[in-house]
């Protein structure tokens, strides 16, 4: 499965990011994709983002669940280094978060090549 498809598909809601305020003070909001974190980096109060930040929360769930290094790393180096506070850091998390998947979205999946002819010349089930 492609890099984008992998980081995309939905988790399951064990493998979830639930969001707390504080450990023990869960705030009800639930992400088992990138699509729905975004959606709640919105909705959460800003001292559920500041708690994930500070943890390190972010990072540790989109590289060991998502699988995605490169968004993990942006996170780290744009957000944790830069102390971001507040509504900056909500709207900082929620632009990096947007442009990943729109970024995922667009880039184009492998397709098999499926022409008799073209896999004879290719190879068989080669993607290109």
């Amino acid at each position: 499965m492609p890099e984008n498809e992998v980081i995309l598909k939905p988790v399951p809601r064990e493998k979830a990011f639930y969001f707390y305020n504080d450990i023990g003070n869960y705030t009800g909001k639930s992400a088992a994709s990138l699509k729905e974190f975004a959606e709640n980096v919105e909705a959460v109060d800003v001292k559920s983002l500041a708690f994930h930040l500070r943890r390190g929360d972010f990072e540790n769930w989109i590289t060991e669940v998502l699988k995605d290094e490169e968004l993990a790393k942006q996170v780290r180096d744009e957000l944790r280094a830069t102390n971001s506070k507040g509504e900056d850091l909500r709207n900082r998390l929620h632009s990096i978060v947007t442009e990943r998947l729109e970024q995922l979205k667009h880039t184009p999946v492998p397709a098999k090549i499926s022409d008799p002819k073209m896999q004879a010349r290719w190879g068989k089930n080669v993607t290109r």
